[in-house]
């Protein structure tokens, strides 16, 4: 293959419009692509993990063969009866070995996702949460929404999410060269510069990107940190006043500037970059490096993936 293959995955399942757009626009452009998504819905379900039961794995050939184009690169397409991180942590440890050898991704990108995970949805978000995990793996990341539910158009958002998928390809190994951490914790970071020790942290899956595009994209790209907002009214007492459920709620942004809030709210699409782990642990970023990591360069991307 003359081009890297990027794994993707999603949480809100294998037939999920936003995922399905987002290998329709890659296969056509001639990416290389292997599919790994929970068959169903999972949203909301963080690093969830479904431990003591048997997970049913299943080839989903009818949809890859919607998308294939005749002499086109690979695509193939696996939905799993389990969570986002389930979904990464069988195609990284083992299962795309098995299903697919020789296919050896580059990048980890999860989504498109239906809505908004920006602030504090990054925390509960199933598809960031399968971009975290595959950064925990030692695998480059992305996680990409389309940060609005008053419509399924993706056209926009994939256009975006392509542009920075193919700007870290550009900066990355052919195969990401950390998977499994055969390393441990031990840092192998060689550069002097801040921009070098950031593409290091990117490609050992310390550091991963999340971008949040919005309901009409007017104003390009921005590269911000994490805004403030704020769910309220968002639970109800049942009918039968024994319990309590979830509903929509009243959101508050705040207005801070150089945030993703701020950004998509602006009509820019919001480049977020974040540690993949917590900032006391041994190989989480330095709050220094991460505003390093967060300074804006041409055209809105961050400085060292322009």
């Amino acid at each position: 293959m003359s081009r890297p293959v990027i794994f993707l995955t999603n949480d809100d399942g294998i037939e999920a419009d936003g995922l399905l757009a987002l290998v329709k626009g890659l296969h056509s452009r001639g990416h290389p692509l292997v599919v790994v998504a929970p068959a169903s819905e999972q949203s909301a379900s963080g690093m969830h993990l479904s431990l003591r039961k048997n997970l049913k794995f299943e080839e989903r050939e009818d949809l890859a063969k919607e998308f294939r184009e005749k002499d086109g690169p690979i695509l193939r397409m696996f939905s799993l009866d389990g969570t986002p991180c389930d979904c990464v942590i069988v195609a990284l440890d083992g299962g795309l070995e098995n299903w697919v050898p020789g296919l050896k991704p580059a990048i980890c990108v999860s989504g498109i996702n239906q809505g908004p995970n920006l602030s504090v949805d990054v925390m509960h978000s199933g598809t960031v949460s399968a971009a975290r995990e595959a950064g925990l793996y030692g695998m480059p990341s992305i996680a990409t929404s389309l940060s609005t539910y008053n419509h399924s158009d993706f056209s926009d958002t994939v256009e975006a999410t392509i542009e920075i998928i193919e700007a870290s390809l550009s900066i990355l190994p052919n195969k990401a060269i950390n998977v499994l951490r055969p390393l441990g914790s031990n840092r192998p970071y060689n550069s002097k510069t801040d921009n070098d020790r950031i593409i290091e942290a990117f490609s050992l899956g310390n550091l991963m990107l999340n971008i949040n595009a919005p309901e009409n994209w007017t104003s390009g790209f921005q590269t911000v940190s994490l805004g403030v907002r704020w769910y309220h009214n968002a639970i109800e007492l049942a009918n039968s006043k024994t319990g309590y459920g979830f509903k929509a709620a009243r959101i508050i942004d705040e207005d801070i500037p150089g945030t993703d809030c701020n950004a998509v709210n602006e009509g820019s699409v919001a480049i977020t970059p974040l540690s993949c782990w917590p900032n006391n642990h041994p190989l989480g970023l330095s709050e220094s490096l991460l505003k390093s990591a967060t300074k804006q360069g041409e055209y809105g991307f961050p400085i060292w993936l322009s």
